[in-house]
């Protein structure tokens, strides 16, 4: 299949500064509320049950939404799709800041979901319509270390815009950064599909779900950045009750050592950056995938042995983190670059995919949690033993073929 591609614009970097920061509009919307829930639930004087809406049923409207983008991008083209999803963002910013009810803030951020939702699909898409896999995969590791680091920040945020602005002013800052993003997206994203390449109807969008889902390569690459995501988010789910519970610490000490995972991962990211197209796509993902299991085995052996500290589940976690930010970006790169044709219904099942099973290991963890750090260190082995073992069976079905 050829593999002619449009033009990259001639500064890399500026383009890749805005699809970062576009990327990461998204997660930042998610957790900059988190501070505020219970303000928001005095405020409206409604349960904590109903206050939670206006997280959960964003989550779960990014999830879907990410399904729609991908083959909507393939169809109309990158850069207008992509555009009209900043709109939405900064529609539902204004619903939300400005709404008297609820109901209606409710509805502003499933608004801002939809509305973020384009950036985290559409961006990868177009890294991978510019550039060659390896390239790509480089690339991408930039767009995850967005992905991590606007939801390290934003809660911190959201409280300092609510002890001095308000709840409100949350929303309004949202808002803020949205508009300075589709000004700077406007003259700096190109359309990058290219003439040909889009599905002609809206059958064959969809058809291209049935497609990918039949590839055997697709299927292991989904697979590694799926569990890869799954021992990520089982950590988070788990790791406060953790530290907070079972080792008795504070939950600034928490947020202290949360720091050693962050960094773990964005290192790891940093490494795929430098070092990605030297070594290549498939053997980095399995460099990554294998760590990850060997810092599993060492967080279990320190648990069953009884030594538990933060530094005990923190440092091996630093190393499972960093494996996957070795692992990860490869990993996407490689299932949107099965077939450009349906490159960007690639990366909305991706991201799907990644956070369906995101979430499965996140509510798993939470669910068998018991006095130990056991459970959550069985979950998070198990995840990364399965995310191996689909980088193993890409060396079966061969490497991004289909």
């Amino acid at each position: 299949m050829s593999d002619s591609r449009v033009t990259p614009p001639a500064s890399t970097k500026m383009l890749i500064g805005v699809l970062a920061v576009i990327t990461a509009l998204g997660p930042l919307a998610m957790q900059i509320i988190l501070p505020v829930l219970p303000v928001m639930q005095d405020a409206f004087m409604v349960s904590a049950g109903t206050v939670q809406y206006v997280l959960s049923l964003a989550l779960f409207t990014i999830a879907f939404a990410t399904l729609v983008y991908g083959p909507a991008s393939d169809r109309f083209g990158r850069r207008p799709v992509l555009l009209v999803g900043l709109v939405i963002f900064l529609i539902g910013s204004v619903v939300s800041a400005l709404a008297p009810t609820i109901e209606l803030l409710i509805a502003g951020r499933v608004t801002q979901a939809v509305g973020g939702a384009a950036g985290m699909v559409v961006s990868r898409a177009i890294i991978r319509d510019l550039y060659d896999r390896d390239t790509a995969a480089r690339l991408m590791a930039y767009m995850i270390t967005a992905l991590v680091v606007a939801p390290m920040g934003s809660p911190l945020i959201g409280g300092l815009l609510n002890d001095f602005f308000g709840w409100r002013a949350i929303f309004v800052f949202s808002g803020v950064v949205g508009v300075v993003v589709l000004a700077a997206a406007l003259p700096r994203v190109p359309e990058s599909l290219q003439p040909g390449t889009s599905v002609q109807t809206f059958r064959g969008m969809l058809s291209g779900f049935a497609v990918l889902l039949r590839v055997p390569a697709f299927l292991g690459y989904a697979g590694q950045a799926g569990f890869g995501m799954g021992m990520f988010m089982a950590f988070l789910g788990a790791a406060p009750f953790v530290t907070i519970n079972v080792l008795e610490r504070p939950p600034t000490e928490f947020g202290l050592f949360f720091i050693l995972i962050s960094a773990g991962f964005m290192a790891g990211t940093f490494m795929t950056a430098r070092l990605g197209q030297r070594i290549g796509l498939d053997p980095m993902m399995r460099i990554g995938s294998g760590l990850a299991v060997l810092f599993g085995i060492v967080m279990l052996a320190f648990v069953e042995a009884g030594i538990w500290s933060p530094w005990t589940i923190f440092l091996p976690g630093m190393g499972m983190a960093f494996a996957n930010g070795l692992s990860m970006p490869n990993a996407q790169a490689g299932a949107v670059s099965i077939s450009p044709r349906f490159a960007g219904t690639a990366s909305g099942l991706l991201a799907f995919l990644q956070m369906l099973m995101g979430a499965g290991f996140a509510q798993l963890a939470g669910m068998v949690q018991d006095d130990t750090p056991l459970p959550m260190t069985v979950i998070m082995l198990t995840a990364s033993v399965l995310a191996f073992l689909c980088a193993v069976f890409l060396t079966q079905v061969g490497e991004g073929k289909n």
